[in-house]
């Protein structure tokens, strides 16, 4: 009789083993959310936080906590924050890395610990479940050929740059693809990082005025950066300089509207829409559900001055 127990056993034990995954129950509750974006003082991180929550929310509830940090563009400080969500035991990570490659020990940890991880406009190392941005190449294509074509193919140009994240990094490797196709644009100047900010942009667009006395127009990495850019043009009376950035902000929107202006065009995003997705699809994980593909690019569309009256903006969410 003991003899076969133990047989009975030993074959309920293999046809476990043999059973596929999803025999198995996969799902897990989602009671809380921790996210972590770049500067909640930038209007962009704003909406993602509030695409997030809203997500959040229709998806889990009001009882499932939410948490949104600013890391400050801090990989120190996000490190700190990943160690708060961890002793925590959030069951998902919303991360939008201070740094791609930094960030990585970290994001191992989370994983380790059995937290979702789900990067939000730029890419993080080290293992994440997931990933949902935007389209930056084609961010950085869009604002390159407008401000290309606006120079008839010829002439200086600068980049001012940003943190080293891979949203950053694919917005001047889309801008510089199109700048080496007009033989007659000539960058002099591509790593300044700004920052991320409307003060970094303009310190660092009036140092590029003062040195670069033919410089013609700017490529910014974002409309913070862009929008300080322009107020350098206007206290330095280079009327004749013109910026180009991207995110589609507020701020930048007005910035079109505004006939004075420097700012041109913009590469507008989706920060609300991003973010949401970004959580349905950490929601989706907890439940078994792999996204329909890895990364979830979503596309951008460029504002000018000429099309902004057709602009649904970022407060159409």
């Amino acid at each position: 009789m003991k003899r076969f127990c133990l047989s009975f056993l030993s074959t309920v034990l293999v046809l476990a083993a043999a059973l596929p995954a999803s025999a198995a129950p996969a799902t897990r509750p989602l009671r809380s959310v921790g996210l972590t974006v770049g500067d909640l003082g930038n209007p962009f991180f704003v909406q993602v936080a509030k695409g997030a929550e809203a997500k959040v929310r229709e998806l889990g509830g009001p009882g499932v906590k939410f948490s949104a940090v600013s890391s400050n563009y801090d990989l120190n400080q996000q490190t700190n924050q990943l160690e708060d969500f961890i002793a925590a035991k959030v069951d998902l990570i919303v991360l939008n890395a201070a740094d791609t490659k930094g960030i990585a020990p970290m994001v191992k940890k989370a994983r380790a610990a059995g937290i979702i991880v789900v990067a939000v406009d730029v890419a993080a190392e080290g293992g994440v479940s997931a990933t949902v941005m935007s389209d930056n190449l084609q961010a950085g294509r869009l604002a390159a050929e407008f401000l290309a074509a606006k120079l008839g193919g010829k002439g200086e140009v600068a980049i001012i740059n940003g943190p080293p994240v891979s949203a950053v990094m694919d917005r001047v490797r889309g801008a510089e693809e199109v700048f080496r196709r007009h033989p007659g644009i000539r960058v002099v100047s591509r790593d300044q990082n700004a920052g991320g900010n409307r003060m970094g942009g303009m310190n660092v667009a009036t140092d590029l005025l003062t040195a670069n006395p033919q410089l013609a127009a700017i490529f910014a990495i974002n409309d913070p950066t862009g929008l300080g850019a322009a107020l350098a043009i206007r206290q330095a009376r280079r009327d004749q300089v013109f910026v180009v950035g991207v995110d589609g902000a507020p701020d930048a929107e007005k910035a079109l509207r505004d006939g004075k202006s420097a700012f041109l065009a913009t590469a507008a995003q989706d920060p609300f829409a991003m973010a949401a997705k970004a959580v349905e699809v950490g929601v989706g994980l907890l439940q078994g559900r792999a996204p329909a593909a890895d990364p979830l690019l979503v596309p951008v569309s460029l504002v000018t001055r000429e099309t902004v009256g057709q602009y649904k903006g970022w407060t159409a969410k």
